[in-house]
């Protein structure tokens, strides 16, 4: 239903679901429910629910399908897989969208060979994760949040209202009873954003310059921690001034540690040794402190409010007041909670002192092409102002926080019929952790992990259709997808997309050989694959919400959960986990099978008991062993029930000692390696300055024997500064003056609830809103129509006035516009009407730029889809009977509401009324 993953108690009657409620006891939303879980029912009965295994028997596209059993289809998939596995993995792709199932499907890629495997997070929020990361060990949403019960004041970076709902809403209502302030920094007012005490209104993509001009004056007041950096940072480190190859890096004594100056004696010492009192201003030999440097960088003018005010679009005046307020909160009303804990050094504290002021983010500073450096700046915000894992400010979920060193670096090495080399997805240290050849050409098809994006700890989704079919850097033969929409609302450039999935060379046959879809509903993506291996809905398998993958836990305790099935399916279909298990066994993939070739594992929930990735760790941490033992433990059979009996949840709860300043506390890192997050003690410094992203700019500058392209180095340079920096998004607005964004609504996700009987109620279709400077320069009225143009193309759309929005910026709610016929919807279902997605106006790649080349219309640091730098002009339309672009009626897949017949049969008698109503020609009413 979405990402919460909130607790629900489902109710049956006779044998169906009648009435779902929250579970008071479940951590995550402690009973609270909205609209999308009270409506899950109208999910678990959608119409557009597939009901068999389909095979296409016509051209993609045209919907020409024949149901055939499972054991056809499978054998199908295998036929295509195997020869690939035995000779050229790299030629099957596997790519997964909004899942909760990724340590599984990670997993079944490396063990199948191919280097090509990520989920959807490179066009969602990567930018976010890895800038944490890279920074702090950690980020916003699935990795932490906000001290609720002891922040004073909270603020909000881009924050829509579709991820992490229910937590916020239950969070800010904590706020509120107590009297704490919320501010939010969005060019949308909507949400969140509408109920919070004050607004900022930013610029689309000026972020980053905001918040390094709220630094410039918490630096220019001298109101920041000094401590909080000398202790739990690299700021005191010292950086190497020689020139050279180590030039602009950490300065490293003998046994290559970075060390510090002792303020005491002036003189070197080591970083992590007890009692040393690090000179945040120290100079010597000639080197200078991460803090001098970041100093000297934001306190210089260009970072001044009056001079970032106009770009920003927020007066100087409100920036200033802005920045004081932060610095009232964190350093006049300090949190002392009278609680002793130990540092990793073994200093010993009487008392936990924390800043009261605490940030969130989301992909409205993310999808821009400088939203990793963005990220980067306010994660830099919070450390300077002390508010990282202290009292009232943001807290880290376990099994979080974990250094870069914690993570795996990205594995690409292909041995045909056998495993890679190691996992997928990774973190990057250097030039030398890229997924290349030695010819430098990438070795993944999205390019992740090459000079173009080299951080890309998401992978680019967005990319992998677009490479794939221009045969850069290769061709592939089978594509694998997993509710991904890439048809419709998960790919930029959506017309294009659909062409290039239908796209034949010279000799008749498709680009992309075979395509291979799972999902368990008639979305868009349906009618442009070749095999449908159709899934169940939540309700009717198995799922686990591991500490593997995507947990539930609280800052205070970690969790994890399980779904179990609470009706059978009425249909021919299979839980899309047991059936890449099964593929798996039938591949012969280790891991899959045992010695003998018989498979390991009967379905979904016996992986989820029994599989475990290193000893005594599985999918679950809960009831192992005995079923007493937690974390570390053999697997238990009796597990799965043991979590129902508790309400689908298990939770471990850190140690009271152990509750904050978890990066340096020793009774969490014990707490960690006892419930087996890491096998030792995993201390370290926040990244103020990043190494890896220097020794990416050292490379650009020609040191090092792994070296970037010449059409590149520049960009490298820019984009991967050590410190955070803004720069301009690169998509340059040229001749279109206009931002434009989507948000997704709190009562939809994805494209699964607008198809939902109940909440097409609330958001039927979606206008473009426009604020009130260009409503009045334009001359609009209620009910007109606005063309809109892009550099890529042009739609024709419903408008409406909004006077809370950045005066330069139009938006719409994402997702609601469905092609007609999906997801079993009427071709006039006002979703297919006057619903629409801003996606065909964004293109996949940037504009020439002299070079002769085009470079992805993503993030230069991680790949990150750049859907927010999307820039338009916008002019009077007349009034139009629906939104144009208007694609062709889908052909309607055999489904659960009827299927192709029954449906068409059934819209035929009507056809002539909605003609006559809608002034067409009638010629798509069937």
């Amino acid at each position: 239903m979405c990402a919460c993953r909130c607790g629900i108690n489902v109710h049956l009657k006779s044998g169906a679901v009648s009435y779902l409620e929250g579970n008071r006891d479940h951590p995550v939303n402690k009973g609270v429910l909205c609209a999308k879980g009270a409506s899950g029912i109208q999910q678990v009965t959608a119409p557009s629910r597939l009901r068999a295994p389909l095979r296409r028997v016509g051209p993609r596209g045209s919907g020409a399908f024949e149901e055939i059993s499972w054991d056809e289809a499978l054998a199908l998939a295998v036929s295509w897989m195997k020869p690939l596995r035995d000779t050229a993995p790299e030629r099957f792709a596997f790519f997964t969208g909004r899942d909760q199932s990724q340590s599984l499907t990670g997993y079944w890629a490396q063990m199948f060979g191919t280097p090509n495997y990520a989920a959807h997070g490179g066009f969602c929020s990567v930018n976010m994760a890895a800038a944490g990361i890279y920074t702090m060990g950690g980020a916003f949403w699935e990795f932490g949040q906000p001290d609720w019960e002891h922040t004073k004041l909270f603020v909000m970076f881009g924050v829509a209202e579709d991820h992490d709902s229910n937590p916020i809403k239950i969070g800010l209502g904590k706020l509120k009873a107590r009297g704490a302030k919320v501010i939010g920094v969005n060019p949308i007012r909507t949400g969140y954003n509408a109920v919070a005490d004050d607004w900022y209104g930013v610029t689309p993509g000026t972020d980053g310059l905001l918040i390094l001009a709220l630094i410039h004056c918490l630096l220019e007041a001298g109101k920041v921690d000094l401590d909080y950096l000398a202790q739990w940072t690299n700021a005191a480190c010292l950086v190497n001034e020689d020139p050279g190859a180590e030039h602009g890096l950490l300065l490293k004594n003998a046994e290559r540690q970075p060390f510090v100056i002792d303020r005491r004696s002036g003189m070197p010492a080591s970083w992590d040794g007890r009692d040393v009192q690090p000179d945040l201003g120290a100079t010597w030999q000639g080197h200078r402190t991460v803090f001098r440097h970041l100093a000297e960088r934001y306190l210089a003018p260009d970072y001044a409010p009056e001079a970032v005010a106009d770009r920003v679009g927020i007066p100087a005046a409100r920036i200033r007041g802005l920045a004081a307020e932060l610095a009232e909160v964190a350093f006049g009303a300090p949190v002392v909670l009278e609680r002793p804990w130990v540092d990793f050094r073994g200093n010993a504290h009487a008392r936990m002192i924390g800043r009261p002021v605490s940030f969130h983010a989301m992909r409205g500073i993310s999808a821009h092409s400088n939203g990793f450096q963005t990220a980067r700046a306010l994660h830099l915000l919070q450390i300077l102002l002390g508010t990282v894992e202290t009292p009232g400010g943001y807290r880290f979920k376990p099994p979080y926080p974990k250094p870069v060193e914690a993570h795996p670096s990205p594995h690409f090495r292909v041995t045909p019929g056998a495993p890679l080399d190691g996992p997928h997805l990774g973190y990057v240290r250097g030039p030398e952790s890229l997924c290349l050849h030695p010819d430098g050409r990438p070795a993944r098809i999205d390019k992740a992990y090459s000079w173009e994006n080299p951080l890309s700890a998401h992978g680019l989704m967005h990319m992998v259709i677009p490479n794939a079919v221009a045969g850069d850097p290769y061709p592939i033969d089978t594509l694998f997808l997993y509710m991904a929409n890439m048809a419709w609302n998960s790919s930029m450039n959506t017309a294009a997309v659909m062409e290039m999935l239908t796209r034949t060379g010279a000799d008749g046959a498709y680009a992309i050989p075979h395509i291979i879809y799972s999902d368990a509903y008639a979305s868009e993506m349906v009618a442009y694959a070749d095999l449908i291996l159709p899934d169940t809905t939540y309700l009717e398998r198995h799922d686990c919400i591991s500490l593997l993958d995507r947990p539930i836990s609280e800052p205070g305790a970690a969790g994890d959960a399980i779904r179990w099935p609470v009706v059978e399916p009425d249909r021919d279909v299979r839980g899309f986990q047991s059936v890449l298990i099964d593929l798996g066994a039938r591949l012969g993939l280790p891991g899959f099978v045992d010695a003998e070739g018989q498979p390991l594992y009967a379905d979904y929930a016996d992986y989820i008991t029994r599989h475990q990735r290193r000893p005594g760790v599985g999918p679950l941490m809960g009831y192992r062993g005995s079923g007493e033992e937690t974390g570390r433990g053999a697997p238990n059979p009796d597990q799965l029930a043991r979590y129902i009996e508790n309400g689908g949840f298990f939770q471990a709860h850190v140690p009271e000692d152990a509750a904050y300043f978890k990066p340096w506390n020793s009774a969490y890192q014990d707490w960690a390696v006892e419930m087996g997050f890491y096998d030792s003690p995993q201390p370290y410094l926040f990244s103020i300055l990043s190494e890896p992203m220097r020794r990416f700019q050292l490379a650009a500058e020609g040191h090092g024997p792994i070296q970037p392209p010449d059409a590149l180095r520049a960009r490298l340079k820019l984009a991967m500064d050590p410190l955070p920096v803004w720069y301009p998004p690169l998509d340059d607005a040229g001749e279109y003056p206009i931002h434009a964004l989507t948000q997704r609504p709190m009562a939809m996700y994805h494209s699964w609830g607008s198809q939902n009987a109940w909440l097409r109620q609330i958001h039927g279709h979606n206008p473009l809103y426009l604020p009130t400077k260009l409503w009045q320069a334009h001359g609009f009225a209620e009910g007109d129509w606005a063309r809109v143009t892009s550099r890529n193309g042009e739609i024709v759309v419903p408008v409406a006035h909004m006077a809370a929005l950045n005066e330069h910026t139009v938006w719409t709610w994402n997702a609601i516009g469905k092609r007609k016929h999906a997801w079993g919807l009427d071709a006039y279902a006002p979703e297919a009407t006057r619903g629409f997605l801003l996606n065909p106006l964004i293109s996949e790649l940037l504009p020439e730029r002299g070079d002769g080349l085009r470079w992805s219309n993503s993030d230069p640091v991680t790949g990150q889809a750049a859907w927010f730098d999307l820039r338009v002009r916008i002019e009077k339309a007349a009034p139009q009977t629906g939104s144009q672009p208007a694609f062709a009626p889908l052909p309607d897949p055999p489904r659960a509401g009827g299927g192709r017949g029954a449906d068409q049969a059934q819209a035929k008698p009507l056809a002539g009324f909605f003609s006559r109503l809608l002034g067409t020609s009638g010629k798509d009413t069937a």
